[in-house]
Formats: C-alpha cells, structure tokens, sequence
C-alpha cells in the first residue's frame, strides 16, 4: 500500500499529465489495489490545497472528471501573457530529418546533409534557420570550406533540453516527431508508398500458376532423323501437336 504523501502526489501528477479530464474510475485503474475511497479523500485534500490564494491553478470538476485550470481571477493578466508568446512551431518531415541530422551530426555542413538524407536540403536549412533552430558555426577547413551548421538555444527550449547530451536516441526522437506530427507525417508517408511499384501479377509475368502445370516441350529432333522418310515397317506418325502456352 502507498503512502498518503506518495498517493496524493501520484493522484496530482495523474490529474496534471492527463490531456482530458480524468474520473476518479480513470486514476483508480492506474493505482491497482488502492482503495476507492482512499484515493478519493487525497483527491479532496488536492483540491482544498490548489484553493489556496498561494496557488495559480486549481483541480476543477469538468465533464464528470478532474482537470487543472487557471483560475478566474488571474485570466486578464494571463491572456496578455498568452499574447505575447510566439506561435508554435511546426516542422515537416524533410525539416525534421534534416534538424535530426543536425542535431546528432552537430556541427555539420549542407554537403554532409544531403550525403546522409540522399536529397538537396538547401531550401530545408533555410527553413530552420529562419525558425531559428539552427545557427551558424563558422566554416569546415576543407575545399571549399563549407558553412557549419549546428542546434540553437530555441531548439534546446522547444524540445525541453538541458543540452545536446539529453538528446534522445533515433529511434526515440523519430517516435516523438511521429506523435508530434500525428497525421501530417501519415500523410507525407502516404504518398510515397503510393510511388512504389505494385507487384507484378502472374498474367503481367506470363507466369504459370502453380494448379497447371506447363505443357512438356517438344524433344529436339536429331537432323538425321528429320531426313529420313517413313518406311512400311515403321509406320507414319502424326506430328507432335504445339504445346498450348
């Protein structure tokens, strides 16, 4: 059994994660073996906390669940605040890839960009660079000497990172930008499968199919043979027929 410092906090982090209200049924399936009325007693004591002038927010019933919300007396100052925030930003897939190749090849030049994704990116780094999420790093003392690109302080904040050492790994940051895009990425993914060639069926192939066998060839005829004529001990024969393809 739980705490009640450790339930309570759990049943406030449920509330704060969930993207839509959630019923007291709804947190009680997570807290398996807690007791029903346990859980709804530090949901109480959560609420009569938030009601506190000291707390911005508050736990409000909404649609038969719970929720965080503003409270009424603070929305002018907040909706000015709101106002003034930058829009959110968002990415395609090709501005994606080519800002994960970035950021885990870091610093990186656009010839190197376009060896690893395989098309010209030119138009996408200028795409996150007037978003503001990558920066300029000098130039590679190579022929040449291409520029450096590499991630900024937005990008570090628009993902939520200390530094580039939190990065995920690739496979997880492509499972984040999947959700994050939602059906943007499945639309852009839907195009490209319909470019791949179908599989050629069995009359495109003149194949056979596997239930009739084809029709043994004709054996070769030696050229002597062919010359030679019927004699009245070896009587004609009809020619083979053609075998039906």
């Amino acid at each position: 059994m739980l705490t009640d410092e450790i339930l309570k906090a759990l049943v406030e982090g449920i509330i704060y994660i969930a993207p839509e209200p959630v019923t007291l049924d709804g947190i009680l399936k997570v807290l398996e073996g807690e007791d029903r009325e346990r859980v709804k007693a530090k949901l109480q004591e959560l609420m009569a906390d938030f009601e506190q002038n000291s707390h911005g927010i508050q736990i409000r019933q909404v649609a038969n669940g719970y929720k965080f919300s503003t409270k009424v007396e603070h929305h002018e100052i907040l909706r000015k605040y709101v106002k003034s925030l930058k829009p959110l930003i968002r990415l395609s897939k090709p501005a994606l890839e080519t800002l994960a190749v970035i950021a885990y090849r870091q610093p990186a030049t656009l010839p190197e960009i376009e060896e690893i994704r395989g098309v010209d990116s030119g138009g996408v780094i200028h795409t996150l660079l007037e978003k503001k999420l990558v920066v300029t790093a000098g130039r590679k003392s190579v022929v040449g000497r291409p520029i450096l690109y590499r991630t900024s302080k937005d990008f570090l904040v628009h993902f939520g990172l200390k530094d580039v050492g939190e990065l995920p790994s690739l496979k997880e940051f492509e499972e984040l930008a999947k959700r994050a895009l939602g059906s943007e990425w499945a639309a852009e993914e839907a195009p490209a499968a319909a470019t791949e060639p179908a599989p050629a069926t069995a009359e495109e192939t003149g194949a056979v199919s596997s239930e009739t066998p084809p029709a043994p060839a004709p054996e070769p005829v030696p050229p002597e043979a062919a010359e030679m004529t019927p004699t009245s001990d070896s009587p004609a024969t009809p020619e083979d027929p053609e075998p039906k393809l």
